[in-house]
């Protein structure tokens, strides 16, 4: 059964917006950014966690999702019709956004040969890529699962909204 595209754009970007919050404020926490970002290693290439763009980053998600949105798309058959279609899309997203980017960023396989950062920092990067790409496929399954039910209509208008005014606030808190 197919989507009609608008619809569907729409729970791709809300899907990638949330779990990246989600994977990103797990991260934070865990990984302790903070003092990561301030290493040699990396403070040239992050910008500090107090910085005002990075407090915008999450609103800022939106073009993200919506260029996800236009990539997946045209796929929807691969991804949303067939049996492990979301397997399929979760090891697409892993491969296209962490191992096999088009430039050098850390822990993707040129991130390790063309880098000097070393590899226990690149590491550092993989739970929240993996964390975020269960939650992005496993927020669009529930999506199509559910789809129709009041609560996948205004649960994802909410948490957007959330989202952009939390990241709105840091932006002029910081």
């Amino acid at each position: 059964m197919k989507k009609p595209t608008l619809k569907l754009a729409w729970q791709i970007t809300y899907a990638h917006m949330i779990a990246y919050f989600l994977a990103g404020l797990f991260a934070l926490l865990a990984v302790n950014y903070r003092d990561l970002y301030a290493t040699a290693s990396l403070s040239l290439l992050m910008r500090p966690i107090d910085d005002p763009v990075v407090a915008l980053g999450p609103a800022l998600q939106v073009a993200r999702g919506l260029v996800l949105a236009l990539a997946i798309i045209p796929l929807r058959r691969a991804f949303f019709e067939d049996d492990r279609g979301y397997l399929k899309l979760g090891l697409a997203v892993l491969a296209f956004s962490l191992l096999s980017t088009i430039g050098p960023t850390p822990g993707s396989l040129d991130g390790y040969i063309y880098t000097t950062i070393p590899a226990g920092y690149q590491l550092l990067g993989y739970p929240e890529a993996l964390l975020y790409t269960a939650l992005f496929v496993g927020i669009l399954k529930l999506a199509h699962k559910f789809d129709g039910k009041k609560l996948v209509l205004v649960l994802p208008i909410l948490l957007v909204c959330l989202i952009l005014l939390m990241s709105a606030a840091g932006y002029f808190m910081a």
